[in-house]
């Protein structure tokens, strides 16, 4: 049987903590990319009409 590394082993309140944060830092994300008035704005119909070479 192989010994563990006591460095790479982290207990199981630390990974709680990390996927904590972790979690955190992907809703902040999601948020910030799918906010209701980002996405309103991205779905208008583009204008039609005029000059299409300005």
């Amino acid at each position: 049987m192989k010994k563990k590394n006591p460095k790479t082993e982290i207990t199981r309140k630390e990974a709680l903590q990390r996927m904590g944060k972790y979690a955190a830092l992907t809703a902040i994300g999601t948020f910030a990319i799918l906010t209701p008035a980002k996405a309103q704005q991205d779905s208008t119909p583009p204008i039609t009409g005029g000059d299409p070479f300005p």
